[in-house]
């Protein structure tokens, strides 16, 4: 079983209750337990984790780099400005999906650049909880292909 791991960004542990209008009323909660049981269906074992640290999140992505660990990654406001994250991600050796909720470039324009996005295999954004659901599925894709 492959595991792969589903990393997320500042503030999306409040999913449900933060702005639901553009956020959607999933709970984090209901993040993880769609993404597991997914895994589960595509041969996964998907480990879902939440940071509002930095740090973290890199020590995460080099985890993943130093494990050959696929990568499902919603950075958040990480996105925008994080080039440490953006250098720790260039790093991957399986591949790293970036993955928004809401579709950035139909928002404010901070949120219209991604510095991840150059050093990522794809981005999907815009399908609500569904982006991460459509991240698996292209990953179960492109792991099956390699």
């Amino acid at each position: 079983m492959t595991r792969v791991l589903v990393l997320n960004g500042p503030n999306l542990g409040r999913l449900g209750s933060r702005e639901p209008d553009v956020y959607g009323a999933t709970s984090y909660a209901g993040l993880v337990e769609q993404c597991t049981a997914l895994g589960k269906e595509l041969g996964f074992e998907v480990e879902v984790r939440e940071t509002n640290d930095e740090a973290e999140m890199i020590r995460w992505l080099h985890e993943a780099a130093d494990g050959r660990l696929p990568v499902v990654i919603n950075p958040g406001a990480f996105t925008h400005y994080s080039y440490g994250m953006r250098d720790a991600a260039a790093q991957r050796t399986a591949p790293l999906i970036e993955v928004h909720i809401s579709n950035p470039y139909a928002r404010e324009e901070f949120r219209h650049n991604s510095v991840i996005a150059a050093v990522a295999s794809g981005t999907i954004a815009g399908f609500g909880i569904g982006s991460y659901l459509l991240a698996l599925r292209a990953l179960a894709e492109d792991l099956a292909s390699s």
